[in-house]
């Protein structure tokens, strides 16, 4: 092999070795692209699933979710593992839209912690009763196979330790030990999810405000509260 054909395979090698390159470049943004795809799918069909919540009640299926998607299970499948994966997609976008809610109550109110607490119970019970099948469609047991791993619990934990950090603020401010806090600030979320619950089922006996004043007064007096005269509560 003379000089100059070892040039030019010497050349031809190089060349190959930058379309390899530009090759893999290229599919590593293809992949980038797909990600984001896949990504935006995804949002795009947990948007279906609380439409479809919205148009058909908490025990909507999944042919009425494909069909919302305007698409079928098939495709939703592609995205989705499972029943279960959407599931904990919903619930994940109901954490991001109720958290920043409930921080922006605490926060906002004044400094008094009993108007905290106030603020973020009214808050939560506005946030179910603007979309209650949503918020049937998150909590019951049966509407869709729940993984073991329940973002519910992982959300009423989220909240609790909300409800806690206040809680132990105000312990704080007023010379009191704050160890009360996390037990405190997660009953009351029990407290406030399970009356919330009955107040659903009952189709709202009364009012919002007026459960939220109820179960602001247990939140704060505890049931000592019961058989004492208000006087007596001052």
């Amino acid at each position: 092999m003379n000089g100059g054909t070892v040039r030019a395979a010497s050349q031809t090698k190089i060349a190959h070795d930058g379309k390899g390159r530009e090759s893999t470049a290229s599919r590593d943004r293809r992949d980038s692209r797909w990600d984001e795809h896949r990504r935006n799918r995804r949002e795009e069909l947990v948007e279906a699933t609380l439409a479809a919540v919205a148009k058909h009640g908490p025990g909507v299926g999944m042919d009425e979710i494909a069909a919302e998607a305007g698409t079928s299970k098939t495709v939703v499948y592609r995205h989705f593992a499972d029943r279960a994966e959407l599931y904990v997609a919903v619930c994940n976008r109901v954490a991001a839209q109720l958290l920043p809610k409930l921080r922006a109550a605490i926060e906002h109110t004044s400094s008094s912690p009993r108007e905290m607490v106030a603020a973020a119970i009214d808050t939560y019970l506005a946030f179910i009763e603007a979309d209650p099948g949503l918020y049937r469609f998150v909590v019951d047991q049966h509407v869709l196979d729940r993984p073991s791993s329940d973002p519910l619990d992982s959300l009423s934990s989220l909240v609790g330790e909300q409800a806690a950090a206040a809680i132990s603020v105000a312990l704080h401010q007023s010379g009191h030990d704050p160890a009360a806090a996390g037990p405190w600030g997660h009953g009351v979320v029990g407290l406030v999810r399970s009356a919330a619950d009955w107040w659903l089922r009952a189709e709202r006996p009364m009012l919002r405000g007026e459960l939220a004043a109820h179960l602001t007064h247990l939140a704060w007096t505890g049931l000592s509260a019961i058989g004492t005269t208000p006087e007596e509560e001052k």
